[in-house]
């Protein structure tokens, strides 16, 4: 697995999965939002499967 999620799109997955748990555990929205999850993980590992097909990248190639 080589990065494709650059710093300023890892920092809105996180903080985004982040938010939907929270408000999931303090049952502001229903169970729907451990959908936060996914966002989490890839912010944390920094690779999103769903760039794969499209060949997007959103961090700097290194050469």
């Amino acid at each position: 697995m080589q990065a494709n999620v650059g710093n300023i799109d890892r920092a809105i997955r996180i903080l985004a999965g982040l938010g939907l748990i929270a408000a999931t555990l303090f049952g502001v929205i229903g169970p729907w939002g451990w959908i936060g999850v996914i966002p989490l993980l890839t912010g944390v590992f920094r690779f999103c499967p769903a760039y794969l097909p499209f060949g997007m990248r959103t961090c700097r190639t290194t050469k």
